[in-house]
């Protein structure tokens, strides 16, 4: 052989190397195609809601596309509800946890990076006593004992042929990014069960001090019934029947009472303090207003900006590359490794001359017969097919969230109108009952009754207005408000079991 013939033969055993580490196993990942739908709900929803006199009544615009500003929760305008929820952004202990897992991904994500990008490189130095007995062996000679010093440098590395490091490094990527969306997710869940506390706190405060006053009013009522029994005016029967009105809204007080504290205890503990911290503030109805306008995203931009459905894609992803690493054990593995140092007899002798010592290995490993590694490809790509209807299974119900908020949106404000119609219906009610009474044509007690039934509707409407309120937020969290919609990402083929 020529010397230009030995030279183009070990050039061509590295060209071959890096043509087949420009390959990796398995299909490259692509983003499933998106659900074939135009909008959220099978019939259209108002571009404006019905509007009514009362506080939380005013209409609200459906805008499509209106951006969002990642602290949305500042659309209520209630500066005590700002600053709790961006203390509790702090103090969370859920949400550390969270950035602490992120952390950990990322650290996992280098350091298996560092692995497989670099060679390994060990420093060595050792000593040892050996004795050898020529006689077990046949040959003469009595037995000698020395020591052995020696001292080097190995350095291994793997040639990734089949693609199965980098196949593991995009997993160990995706899911270090299914990390960062899930503490995505986190935040938006955080921000949204306090804004939703909040308004259950106001709303409950309003409901127990409404209780307590018509509670009064019906002992009042009982008092009065009493008087005119005493005075033969009325039958045991009636008395009786407001008495049992009065234990039953009597009763209800420390139910309210109960759920009141336990807004109180969740509002405390989402900001990251005891139940029996101070400074939770005593949220009122008064305090918030309704969003004049809400956002509307698609059901294209939904799939990209939902914290939760990126975070299944990120497990997808990460599903498809350890179907490929599986794939890439099926081929065969390389490895190069080298070594040099010095041995001797003595450690002063260590470095001198003649103690060099060295080497130089290539491995070829070619799996003949493991039959583990199909079952292992077979189980990959059964773990990428579950993990395809598991993000199938989140998009749904990521596009239901948003069309029930729609709904509620719409719904709750034409409840609201008809509550507050009823509210000012009663309320007139009760004024001219009233003014029947001044005149001497209606009784007390028809005065009562008529106060009863006004108190009660506007229980109701504090119900309503509560709603409206919590149901817009649900609208925000529903649509991932604030998050940024992540850039189509378009790959290789699907997972399919083939290269």
């Amino acid at each position: 052989m020529t010397n230009r013939s030995l030279s183009a033969s070990r050039l061509a055993a590295p060209a071959i190397a890096l043509a087949l580490a420009g390959c990796a196993a398995g299909p490259d990942f692509r983003r499933p195609p998106d659900p074939e739908a135009r909008s959220f709900t099978a019939e259209p929803v108002s571009a404006r809601t019905a509007s009514a006199p009362t506080p939380q009544g005013e209409a609200q615009r459906l805008v499509p596309g209106l951006p969002t500003d990642a602290r949305w929760w500042r659309e209520l305008k209630s500066p005590r509800l700002d600053a709790l929820i961006e203390s509790a952004l702090d103090a969370n202990p859920s949400l550390a946890a969270a950035r602490a897992t992120l952390r950990q991904a990322r650290e996992l994500q280098a350091a298996q990076a560092a692995s497989a990008r670099l060679p390994q490189v060990e420093a060595t130095l050792g000593a040892q006593h050996q004795r050898t007995n020529p006689g077990t062996l046949g040959l003469p000679g009595d037995p000698r004992e020395f020591d052995l010093y020696n001292a080097g440098v190995a350095v291994r590395y793997d040639l990734d042929l089949a693609g199965g490091n980098r196949r593991v490094l995009e997993a160990l990527a995706a899911r270090a990014d299914y990390r960062s969306h899930e503490l995505d997710a986190a935040r938006l869940m955080l921000a949204g069960n306090i804004a939703t506390a909040a308004i259950a706190r106001a709303r409950l405060a309003a409901q127990f001090e409404a209780t307590a006053a018509l509670l009064g009013e019906q002992v009042e009522l009982v008092q009065v019934a009493g008087e005119r029994l005493r005075l033969g005016q009325a039958a045991p029967e009636e008395v009786l029947g407001l008495q049992v009105q009065a234990a039953q809204t009597r009763a209800e007080l420390p139910a309210l009472l109960k759920q009141l504290r336990h807004a109180e205890h969740l509002l405390a503990t989402l900001a990251g303090r005891t139940p029996d911290a101070r400074g939770v503030p005593d949220f009122t109805l008064e305090e918030f207003s309704l969003p004049a306008e809400l956002p509307v995203t698609v059901p294209s931009e939904l799939l990209r900006r939902r914290p939760d459905i990126r975070a299944s894609e990120a497990l997808l992803r990460a599903a498809n590359a350890d179907y490929g690493a599986a794939v890439a054990r099926l081929y065969p593995a390389v490895s190069l490794s080298a070594s040099a140092g010095s041995q001797a007899l003595t450690a002063a002798a260590l470095f001198g001359g003649g103690t060099a010592v060295g080497g130089l290995v290539a491995q070829l490993v070619q799996p003949l017969f493991r039959p583990g590694l199909a079952a292992e490809k077979r189980a990959a790509l059964a773990a990428f097919d579950a993990a395809v209807a598991n993000h199938q299974a989140v998009v749904l119900d990521a596009f239901r969230g948003v069309a029930d908020s729609l709904r509620a949106v719409e719904s709750d404000a034409q409840a609201l109108a008809a509550l507050a119609a009823a509210a000012v219906a009663a309320g007139g009610s009760a004024n001219a009952v009233e003014q029947r009474y001044r005149l001497g044509a209606s009784s007390h007690v028809e005065v009562l009754v008529a106060r009863q039934q006004a108190r009660r509707t506007r229980l109701a409407l504090v119900a309503a207005r509560a709603q409206r309120l919590a149901d817009s937020v649900a609208l925000y969290q529903a649509i991932g408000a604030g998050m940024e919609p992540q850039q189509a990402d378009t790959g290789g083929e699907a997972a399919d079991g083939s290269t």
